[in-house]
């Protein structure tokens, strides 16, 4: 091994080349843009809430806010520890031989997830057309942090865990079979949609529903889309497939 890098075979190619030695990888500045980038949206979300609320003494927002705060801390310390590598990535936003189909998922994602906190807003504090009981935000509590859990573990362990579908032969791309991906193919998806769900639960909304649960099928159909990718393009992920048969829900699908 050398100092700073291994020498693998690319598997994609055949041609000997030197690939980054990950344990000697350290977060850069496109790990810190990412993080940057992920930190602006969070808290440009939160002002959202509050100003579609029209007030800032709103319990179910206040711990929301402070659930979602507790995710980035750790996902950021758990990540900068064990996988910068995935944040750096991350940070490259413009990457080549990303496909279509996620494109236009990149192009609906960010306006759906900001509808959310404006119809619950609306809803919940400052119209209040409807009332959740309270054991439905407790239902939403218990629900986000085992979601915010598994999306952490599948960062740590992914470093191919970028915001884009494509096959990362740049990055000499080989199929993750550890941590939460011994159960399911696509964790952080499957993360993704229960968070999803239980956004509007915490913050008390029946019609927060409604675009949460647009979003949550628009995630159903990239995990499909992607994993038809993979399974036709990335070496090894067929036969994977077929030892951990679930994309998302374990027994289910």
């Amino acid at each position: 091994m050398l100092s700073q890098y291994s020498v693998k075979i690319h598997i994609f190619t055949g041609v000997k080349e030197e690939m980054p030695d990950r344990n000697r990888v350290r977060l850069n500045r496109e790990g810190l843009r990412w993080l940057a980038a992920y930190c602006f949206s969070s808290i440009a979300s939160f002002v959202v809430l509050f100003v579609s609320a029209g007030k800032l003494d709103w319990v179910n927002a206040w711990i929301y806010v402070g659930l979602v705060s507790a995710y980035l801390i750790t996902y950021t310390s758990v990540c900068v520890r064990l996988n910068p590598e995935m944040l750096n990535s991350r940070g490259r936003f413009s990457k080549e031989g990303t496909k279509t189909f996620d494109k236009v998922y990149a192009f609906l994602y960010l306006p759906l997830g900001f509808s959310i906190v404006v119809v619950c807003g609306l809803d919940a504090a400052r119209y209040k057309w409807s009332t959740m009981p309270l054991w439905l935000t407790v239902l939403g509590v218990v629900l986000i942090l085992p979601a915010f859990a598994v999306a952490t573990w599948a960062m740590a362990v992914n470093p191919y865990f970028e915001c884009s579908v494509r096959i990362q032969e740049d990055r000499g791309q080989e199929v993750i079979k550890s941590g939460p991906y011994k159960f399911v193919r696509h964790p952080g998806y499957a993360a993704l949609a229960l968070s999803l769900f239980a956004a509007p639960l915490i913050l008390g909304s029946w019609w927060g529903l409604a675009p949460s649960a647009v979003l949550i099928l628009i995630v159903i159909a990239r995990t499909a889309l992607e994993d038809r990718t993979l399974q036709e393009e990335l070496p090894g992920y067929r036969e994977y497939a077929g030892q951990t048969r679930c994309r998302l829900l374990p027994l289910v699908w």
